[in-house]
């Protein structure tokens, strides 16, 4: 059986996703300006 509708997918999910994304990329440059200025990976540990 095939299905030709679209799924359709909820505003909030979508929302949600974009806000994760965000977030991830300001983590990542959180990582690297702090690996930037510390020259450590994790600050205050070896």
């Amino acid at each position: 059986m095939k299905n030709n509708e679209p799924k359709l997918v909820e505003k909030e999910k979508i929302v949600a996703e974009k806000l994760n994304g965000r977030f991830a990329m300001m983590g990542f440059v959180a990582l690297v300006g702090a690996y930037l200025t510390t020259g450590q990976i994790i600050p205050g540990f070896i």
